[in-house]
């Protein structure tokens, strides 16, 4: 390999321009190191010839580069381009590999979110239950008081109300009955229901399914008691202890007593109060 082209390299075993690569006229002579064939070939070592610099035509102006000495410029327009020597140093720097924190650092505020909510659902401030098709259906606004009223914790009566039926149970020697969080759930949205008909200007709406409550009722279906107590005022009681004993004697002496004392295995219990201080009850079995 005696003749190299010096537009683009391409070796020629002869000086007989233009080269077949790129068209050049001009060939130069190329260095043929010892223990080298004509062709460029290491005969030890199968290596091929170093066949010296690489020549570009580089855009002065914008410092774009050509094979050729073609002008105008490609990119500006501009009408000289300037014979350099070709480097590989923008190679190097575009294959250098990016560490972990540079490839990380666009999406630090999408980390900082994600982080921030994972936490909020961690540490209970936001309960799962906000996000679609999870947790149980949320109960419609009715109007009233359904959390707490009178300074009482209404969600604190209800399973007061579990515990003072389960002591009655136990002194009648009834079977005892466990309280069940998706039975409350069904409880709580059936009688949210029952005051918007009675109260609310809208429609109540229908009933989700109740799988969706998740009640541990196995194949049976829940039993339902709505209890409306007039001529009682919960301004009178001083913690959910006492009113929640009077609600749950007010079940045992309802039509709804003998479904309160035994055959069922679980229960769910929500009290809301009403516009007009009537208090309702739903009371929910299987």
């Amino acid at each position: 390999m005696k003749w190299r082209c010096t537009w683009c390299g391409k070796p020629h075993a002869e000086n007989d321009p233009p080269c077949d690569a790129c068209g050049h006229n001009a060939f130069e002579k190329a260095v043929v190191r010892e223990g080298e064939d004509e062709s460029g070939a290491d005969a030890a070592a199968g290596r091929t010839v170093d066949t010296g610099t690489t020549y570009v035509w580089a855009c002065p102006n914008c410092g774009r580069e050509h094979v050729r000495n073609n002008p105008p410029c490609s990119r500006c327009g501009n009408p000289d381009l300037e014979k350099t020597e070709q480097t590989y140093d923008d190679v190097d720097r575009d294959l250098a590999t990016p560490g972990w924190l540079e490839v990380a650092k666009p999406y630090a505020p999408l980390f900082v979110v994600v982080g921030l909510v994972v936490l909020l659902f961690a540490t209970g401030i936001v309960p799962p239950t906000v996000l679609p098709g999870i947790g149980t259906p949320s109960p419609p606004d009715a109007p009233g008081e359904g959390v707490e009223a009178a300074g009482l914790d209404l969600e604190t009566t209800d399973r007061e109300i579990h515990e003072h039926l389960a002591d009655e149970r136990d002194a009648a020697g009834d079977t005892a009955r466990s309280y069940d969080d998706g039975l409350a759930a069904y409880a709580e949205y059936r009688n949210r229901q029952l005051v918007i008909a009675e109260y609310g200007d809208d429609d109540p709406g229908d009933t989700p399914r109740l799988n969706e409550f998740d009640p541990e009722c196995g194949e049976s279906t829940p039993a339902i008691a709505p209890l409306i107590v007039d001529g009682v005022s919960i301004e009178e009681y001083d913690d959910e202890g006492e009113l929640a004993a009077d609600l749950g004697d007010e079940l045992l002496t309802s039509r709804f007593g003998d479904d309160v004392r035994s055959g069922y295995d679980a229960e769910g219990i929500d009290v809301h109060i009403a516009p007009d201080d009537r208090i309702y009850i739903m009371y929910a079995v299987c």
